[in-house]
């Protein structure tokens, strides 16, 4: 994956409000916050402006004019430009078919989940459940305000949250479940691990014991 001179998903966000039409950094910022970009893309606001000067900076955006409205400063309208435009359509082909091999945080945490003890891992889990049940609440709201205004082309990226949200919710209430009714072999072992501080016979935690002597047999070497 190439490195991009300006790799601030805000950068891209300001690319593709440009493709538009040109328009100055006020009015890039109205149309992204009335398309809840914010939500999408975690803008951060203060750092809008240096976007833009980088974006100019390596010849991505050009300034075309200056207006000014009333007794208001002086703004700059700015257009993309054909690197700029070239720059939006390749970042966003790669977006969209190069899938992240990135780990999430929460990938991360269930990767080292044992070492915290069954009772405390569903009680965060739960809590979790309950924050993003709080988000999909907040942004069918959302989604149902913006429908009155926007087509749904402009909404696919908050459909695609939403649904991603809804499946791991899902997710985590059935392996919370499962953790609940010892579905999944261990759970006891796991659980008198952490309450006791004696090491469990691994063998509880793989279905090939075989397999396990030799990998432990392995590690040991």
């Amino acid at each position: 994956m190439k490195r991009r001179k300006v790799s601030n998903m805000l950068g891209l966000a300001v690319l593709a409000a440009l493709c538009e039409q040109s328009m100055h950094p006020y009015e890039i910022a109205t149309v992204l916050r009335r398309r809840g970009k914010e939500g999408d893309l975690k803008i951060k606001w203060g750092s809008f402006y240096t976007v833009v000067g980088n974006l100019e900076k390596h010849g991505f955006i050009e300034a075309v004019e200056n207006v000014r409205n009333g007794a208001r400063p002086e703004r700059t309208v700015y257009r993309i430009t054909e690197a700029g435009q070239a720059e939006l359509e390749d970042w966003i082909a790669e977006l969209l078919g190069t899938p992240d091999p990135e780990p999430t945080r929460f990938h991360t945490g269930l990767s080292v989940m044992l070492a915290i003890g069954p009772d405390l891992v569903d009680q965060r889990l739960r809590s979790r459940v309950d924050e993003l049940e709080r988000m999909i609440d907040d942004r069918v709201a959302a989604l149902e305000k913006m429908r009155a205004e926007l087509s749904r082309l402009f909404l696919v990226e908050s459909e695609y949250q939403l649904a991603m949200w809804r499946a791991e919710a899902e997710w985590i209430r059935g392996l919370r479940a499962e953790l609940a009714s010892g579905a999944i072999s261990g759970v006891e072992e796991w659980r008198r691990y952490r309450e006791t501080g004696e090491l469990p016979d691994m063998t509880a935690f793989v279905k090939n014991a075989d397999e396990m002597t030799a990998f432990v047999k392995n590690e040991g070497e």
